[in-house]
């Protein structure tokens, strides 16, 4: 098998070129590879090149991970006066020793705009892992300096970059976001989806904690815009379980799931992630279900999909099929709230195309 590439986080590459300054600044050499010190002491060479005078620019490298930072060009500017020109923001503050350095959002880098992220608004979309790995590896190189600096982070065609994530929904403006918690990105994993779940779920809890709205593929999402706010809609992708997760540390007073027909199949069924690298629908379970609870025969004949289910079972019989499934998936979703120690005082499962819908108390 291939080996999986790993790589680094917009955070480490954006510490990189951040040093890079520095070390032009304070110790009047030009570097073109910096060694970072990531979170657990992890070591990361990251090569930087200079644009010009305090100015800095790295690619992010490429990796096996699903990742639309892919091959982005992450710049930073070191001035010594506030930045003029940017979009309104506060900008953050480190401290490092007597030197007083703030951060900036420049061009294609977010400003975050509602509560609910780790990040104040009002603030530069920088995460505080990365804002941490900053001021580590920059204290070794400031010494004593006093006075103020200023760090302007760009990234080139940010702001395009940023309409293939989950940024404007939850009130990242302007760009992308300077992200990662270990420095490092794990391939093909996906903590980054589940980040970006629990971050919206944050969000829609800041908004409004009486409702969060899950869905599962487009068909749902449209769905879900006619009747909820678009903050509280959380798209969870195939994650039903670890979106579930997320919950706990908020106090909803409702959840709603919404997905296909097929997908609820499998949630009835006990999927936990209905990706189908987790297993295919269990048509035998599914031809009982409909011998005991509608008293009709699929007899032996075999299925591949869902559909395939309901092209062969008699219109008549859809619509009770479709409510056992949903009243299925509603009770699995209520165990699973149980076993994650999960209080919400209702649970609405609605299934697609049909609209059936169950609410649980």
């Amino acid at each position: 098998m291939k080996k999986l590439r790993s790589g680094y986080t917009t955070g480490t590459h954006a510490t990189a070129i951040l040093v890079a300054c520095l070390c032009e600044k304070f110790e009047h050499r030009v570097v073109d590879t910096l060694e970072v010190i990531l979170p657990k002491e992890v070591l990361a060479q990251i090569e930087v090149t200079q644009e010009k005078s305090l100015f800095f620019s790295t690619i992010k490298g490429d990796n096996d991970d699903i990742d639309v930072t892919k091959g982005a060009k992450i710049s930073c500017a070191l001035e010594a006066f506030p930045p003029i020109g940017l979009q309104e923001q506060t900008p953050t503050l480190l401290k490092l020793k007597n030197l007083q350095f703030y951060v900036w959002a420049g061009k294609g880098v977010g400003v975050v705009t509602k509560k609910g992220l780790k990040i104040m608004p009002n603030h530069p979309a920088i995460n505080p892992i990365p804002l941490e790995m900053m001021q580590e590896n920059a204290l070794s190189v400031v010494g004593d300096a006093r006075g103020e600096l200023h760090a302007i982070f760009s990234v080139e065609d940010g702001v395009k970059i940023a309409k293939d994530t989950a940024n404007a929904k939850v009130g990242v403006i302007g760009g992308i976001s300077i992200l990662g918690t270990r420095g490092i990105v794990k391939p093909v994993s996906s903590s980054a989806y589940i980040d970006s779940i629990e971050t919206e779920i944050d969000v829609a809890a800041a908004f409004d904690e009486s409702v969060v709205v899950f869905t599962l593929g487009n068909t749902a999402v449209d769905f879900a815009k006619e009747y909820y706010d678009a903050t509280s809609i959380v798209e969870i992708g195939n994650f039903v379980y670890d979106a579930s997760a997320r919950l706990k540390k908020h106090r909803f007073k409702k959840v709603v799931f919404i997905t296909s027909v097929a997908k609820m199949t499998k949630v009835a069924q006990g999927f936990k992630n209905t990706h189908n690298k987790f297993g295919s629908i269990d048509f035998t379970e599914v031809r009982l279900w409909i011998e005991k609870e509608l008293c009709f025969s699929l007899e032996d004949e075999e299925f591949l999909t869902l559909k395939g289910v309901l092209q062969t079972l008699p219109k008549e019989y859809h619509e009770n099929f479709v409510k056992f499934i949903t009243q299925k998936s509603a009770e699995q979703f209520k165990r699973w709230l149980f076993e994650l120690e999960v209080e919400v005082e209702e649970i609405e499962i609605v299934t697609l195309p049909q609209k059936i819908k169950v609410l649980i108390r």
